[in-house]
C-alpha cells in the first residue's frame, strides 16, 4: 500500500451514525476471487435504484463534485457489523483515503489501516460542523489531512485535530502492515536467535516426548 502523508482533495459529507459494513457493501457484492472491481460497489444498496446499477439522484457520492471524493466526513460507529475486508477494499477503490468519524468498529478501523486508509477520530461536534458546512456549499469542499501533524484543514480555514494510535499511525506513514514491519526487522530478529543459541542452548533444544501407550 502507499505511505500516508498528507492528502488533499473533496471531502464528501455523510452524516449517518451506526453505518455498518453491510450497509459499505452489501453481503451481495463481495462474492469475487479477487480483489478487484469493488469501487462501483461502495454502498451500492443506496448509490443504485434496486436490481439495477443506475444510480440515484440523492446519494451524496452520487452527486458534484462528491463523486471525486478522497475524503468520508462520517457519522459515530463508522463500519461497525461484520469484519468483511471487503469493506475496506471498496472505498480505497472507489478513490477515498480518509474516513473523517467519532468513532469507528474496532475491526473496521484495523482493516482501515492495514489497507492504507487514515480513520481519523474528530469530536462530533466539530465532524457535525465540518459536514455542514460542506453541505452547505459543496464548491468549498476541499479538506487536507495531514498525518504527521495530526489536523485536518477545513475549507473554511480551520485546523481540526483528530487522534490515531501511534502504531496505527507509523505503519500508514511506512505504507505498510504489520507483517510488512516484521519482515523488515527479519536481520535483527535472525541475529537475536543466532546470539540466544549461543547464551542459550537449552532453550533451543528440540525435545520429543515418547507417546504412552
Amino acid at each position: 500500500m502507499q505511505p500516508f502523508t498528507t492528502l488533499t482533495g473533496v471531502a464528501a459529507p455523510m452524516r449517518r451514525d451506526n453505518v455498518d459494513t453491510d450497509a459499505i457493501i452489501p453481503s451481495r457484492e463481495t462474492q469475487s476471487v479477487t480483489r478487484d472491481g469493488y469501487g462501483e460497489k461502495l454502498f451500492a444498496n443506496w448509490r443504485y435504484r434496486p436490481g439495477t446499477r443506475e444510480e440515484t439522484r440523492d446519494f451524496v457520492l452520487n452527486m458534484e463534485p462528491f463523486r471525486h471524493a478522497v475524503v468520508l466526513v462520517a457519522g459515530r460507529n463508522f463500519g461497525c457489523g461484520s469484519s468483511r475486508e471487503a469493506a475496506v477494499w471498496s472505498l480505497v477503490q472507489f478513490g477515498i483515503r480518509c474516513v473523517v468519524a467519532p468513532s469507528f468498529g474496532e475491526i473496521f478501523r484495523s482493516n482501515c489501516v492495514r489497507n492504507g486508509v487514515l480513520p481519523a477520530v474528530v469530536d462530533h461536534v466539530l465532524v457535525d460542523r465540518l459536514a455542514a458546512s460542506i453541505e452547505a456549499d459543496p464548491t468549498h469542499s476541499t479538506v487536507t489531512v495531514d498525518l504527521l501533524e495530526k489536523t485536518i484543514l477545513a475549507p473554511d480555514g480551520r485546523r481540526l485535530d483528530f487522534a490515531i494510535a501511534p502504531f496505527a499511525r507509523d505503519l500508514l506513514l511506512a505504507g505498510k502492515d504489520e507483517l510488512e514491519l516484521t519482515l523488515d526487522a527479519r536481520p535483527q530478529i535472525l541475529d537475536f536467535e543466532t546470539h540466544d543459541r549461543s547464551a542459550r542452548p537449552w532453550v533451543h533444544e528440540i525435545r520429543i516426548t515418547p507417546e504412552r501407550h
